[in-house]
């Protein structure tokens, strides 16, 4: 009885030193150039971009497999959003929208031996289609107004815990929360349908919001797409 238990501890373990090893040169990029507050250091970041670029060249060696766990490919491609990310900004800094960057989330960018990805691809189609809303608050747009990006590789093993503090973070901080009005983030509008009806919306934010709303108007801040650069 021991045996297949003990089997399954040891795929477990190997799985974890395999995911460390593909995104933590990511932490260790992040930790380099983001601060606490999620701002970036572009400007160094664009001195240095070795770290990034061997990063992405190990996603690309390492498509997620059939057999990967749903949080393993969920923490894969969160990561590559990310990284694709602040690579595009690298690519066309000194830059102050990443709007003002041509075709910015349709352009291929992520190639594998048979198929390749745009950002737009790997949020919309992939993503989202695993039900999960709270990824919206774990992949950053480069902007002032989108949720910060994480100092740390998002990881299977402990992706739960990073996703809720992601989304503590991005409730608290970007959204204007008072029992009986909510000045919320344009996030919940473009996004309407991975968070359902108003009721399961305000049911949402009520879990994590600190201020208990009732039946609140509801307005939508205007999004700052300025670049999300440390000054």
């Amino acid at each position: 009885m021991k045996t297949p238990l003990l089997i399954i501890l040891t795929i477990c373990l190997l799985n974890e030193t395999f995911e460390r090893n593909i995104h933590e040169r990511w932490s260790v990029e992040l930790k380099k150039y983001v601060g606490k507050d999620g701002l970036v250091d572009y400007e160094n970041w664009n001195k240095n971009t070795e770290g990034l670029d061997a990063y992405i060249s190990v996603l690309k060696k390492n498509h997620p497999k059939d057999y990967w766990s749903k949080n393993e490919k969920m923490s894969y491609w969160i990561n590559a959003y990310n990284s694709l990310t602040i690579k595009i900004i690298l690519e066309n800094y000194p830059v102050s929208s990443i709007r003002k960057i041509k075709n910015v989330w349709g352009e291929k960018i992520l190639f594998f031996e048979h198929r390749s990805y745009s950002l737009d691809e790997i949020e919309h189609d992939i993503l989202r289609k695993m039900k999960e809303p709270r990824i919206h608050f774990a992949i950053n747009c480069a902007s002032i107004s989108c949720p910060k990006l994480s100092k740390d590789a998002y990881l299977s093993y402990k992706l739960e815990k990073q996703l809720e503090d992601a989304t503590v973070s991005f409730i608290v901080n970007k959204n204007e929360i008072n029992t009986n009005e909510i000045k919320i983030s344009k996030l919940f509008f473009w996004f309407k349908k991975d968070f359902g009806s108003n009721e399961n919306l305000l049911n949402f934010i009520n879990k994590y919001s600190p201020i208990e709303i009732k039946n609140p108007k509801i307005k939508y801040l205007a999004y700052n797409w300025d670049l999300n650069i440390i000054q």
